[in-house]
């Protein structure tokens, strides 16, 4: 069976005429499923029951369903989702007074393999569709304010739960595309956020994007030796060839690259650390947001301790880098930055 959500409008009209119908019943199709999230062709109420019958014989909007909800104490809530082959995935809700951010994955899994994550621990499965990607905003959005309800002020999006972005590179940039549409979910791309452990071809083509998101770098080293025993695709790009890409990325008048920094204590948090990572940002327009490390039994990493982070922060904004401190959210879920690995149940 055909699903609709991932699909372009133009695609929806082409899917309209296959059926006999006029280009119209493409567009409708098209509002109902991203501007009203409308999950079931049954429900699509500008189209008669005859059409809705025919359409939902041949075609779903999405294979994507809710496993579970986990709920955290500080209102953020961690969703386990099951794709239409079994895989599961995840997505974190996070409500703020003045946005809400929805956390999303790309891949099952990730092949990354970064030292300190959770998700590294399940490998990569594969990559998830444009419609995949879309289906954990439609899902949330709706789960949390009903179908077709507007968020009531903004929603950012970031590209920071399971999988490497830019492994999936066509599938991100197709459900970013899908998303910007103001006919459809509306989100702008200043809203969503691409985070990359560094592969820098696909760096270098994002900056030729016509519509482009916000750009974010896992960094978490300063020296190649420490990043690669982190990050193991350092072997691969180097910080000398990653910070070119960096230096080399096309910015908005208003706009910064962020750089993310998991505070691993004893690891790489010293005050060494902090001004070799203010001399590997020379002549980036950068910000940092240090990351205390969230706890796994799994990981053998503990977050360095409240006074190492102030002090790492100090360093940074003391010599013109703006830092900023993190703070954990749905940690007590499993929800929280590098938790991530389908669990079932909290951690």
């Amino acid at each position: 069976m055909s699903l609709l959500l991932g699909k372009t409008e133009a695609e929806l009209i082409d899917f309209a005429r296959g059926l006999g119908e006029a280009p119209f019943r493409g567009k409708q199709l098209y509002r109902a499923i991203y501007r009203r999230r409308v999950a079931d062709v049954g429900q699509m109420t500008e189209l008669s029951g005859p059409l809705r019958g025919r359409i939902s014989a041949v075609a779903g909007v999405t294979a994507t369903t809710v496993v579970d909800v986990f709920r955290s104490v500080d209102g953020t809530r961690r969703y386990l989702l099951r794709l239409g082959d079994g895989q599961e995935v995840e997505a974190v809700f996070i409500p703020e007074e003045r946005r809400d951010t929805i956390c999303i994955s790309c891949q099952v899994g990730c092949a990354v393999g970064c030292t300190f994550c959770m998700t590294a621990q399940l490998g990569v499965k594969r990559n998830m569709t444009a419609g995949e990607i879309i289906s954990q905003v439609v899902i949330v959005l709706n789960e949390v304010y009903g179908a077709g309800v507007a968020p009531p002020h903004g929603t950012n999006i970031v590209f920071m739960g399971m999988g490497e972005s830019f492994l999936n590179y066509r599938e991100v940039i197709a459900s970013i595309r899908l998303m910007a549409d103001e006919k459809g979910l509306g989100i702008h791309p200043r809203r969503v956020t691409v985070s990359t452990s560094g592969i820098v071809p696909r760096i270098d083509e994002l900056g030729r994007e016509p519509v482009r998101p916000r750009l974010a770098i896992s960094l978490s080293a300063t020296t190649d030796e420490r990043r690669t025993e982190l990050i193991p695709l350092n072997r691969r790009y180097p910080l000398s060839e990653l910070m070119r890409a960096c230096r080399e990325y096309p910015l908005g008048e208003r706009e910064r690259l962020t750089f993310e920094y998991v505070m691993l204590d004893g690891v790489n948090d010293t005050d060494e650390d902090a001004r070799r990572l203010v001399r590997l940002l020379a002549g980036v327009r950068a910000k940092v947001n240090l990351i205390p490390h969230n706890p796994a039994p799994e990981l053998p990493y503990r977050s360095s301790p409240p006074d190492r982070l102030l002090s790492f922060q100090k360093i940074l904004v003391g010599r013109g880098v703006p830092a900023f401190i993190r703070r954990p959210r749905g940690q007590d879920v499993s929800a929280a930055c590098g938790q991530l690995a389908a669990r079932r149940q909290e951690a």
